[in-house]
C-alpha cells in the first residue's frame, strides 16, 4: 500500500498517511471538506483491511471548522471500528497552550472512541 501525503495550505491541513502512522496537522477549513478528505477516506478504507499491530495517530489542528470536524469524525470512526487487541491504536491530540477550543474538541470525540487519547500541550 502506498503512502498518501497531502501538502497543507492556509486552508487545508498537511496529511501524512503510512503504515502504522497517521498524521494530520494545520488548519482545516477547505471549501469542500467532503472532496478534500475523500482520498483520505479511500486510503483508510483500504488500510483498515490489513492493519498493522499498532497505529499511531497524531492530530494537531490550528483550527478546524464544523464541516471538517464531521470529516474527522468519519476518519476516527473508521479507525475505531477496527481497533482491537490485535490492532492497537493511540491518538496523540496536540493543542496549543491556552487553546481551550482545540482541547475541548478532542474531549468531544473521546467518549465515542475505544482508541486511547493522550492530550499533549504545545507552546503557542
Amino acid at each position: 500500500m502506498d503512502n498518501l501525503i497531502i501538502s497543507g495550505s492556509n486552508q487545508t491541513p498537511t496529511i501524512k498517511l503510512q503504515r502504522g502512522l497517521i498524521e494530520i496537522s494545520g488548519r482545516s477549513i477547505p471549501e469542500d471538506p467532503v472532496a478534500f478528505y475523500r482520498p483520505v477516506m479511500e486510503w483508510l478504507n483500504t488500510y483498515v483491511e490489513n492493519l498493522p499491530e499498532f497505529t499511531q495517530i497524531n492530530l494537531q489542528f490550528e483550527y478546524i471548522n464544523t464541516s471538517s470536524s464531521k470529516a474527522l469524525h468519519n476518519i476516527l470512526k473508521t479507525l475505531n471500528d477496527k481497533c482491537d487487541e490485535s490492532h492497537k491504536m493511540e491518538i496523540n491530540w496536540f493543542y496549543e497552550e491556552g487553546d481551550d477550543d482545540m482541547f475541548e474538541l478532542g474531549q468531544f470525540f473521546e467518549p465515542y472512541l475505544r482508541i486511547p487519547m493522550k492530550y499533549i500541550q504545545t507552546a503557542e
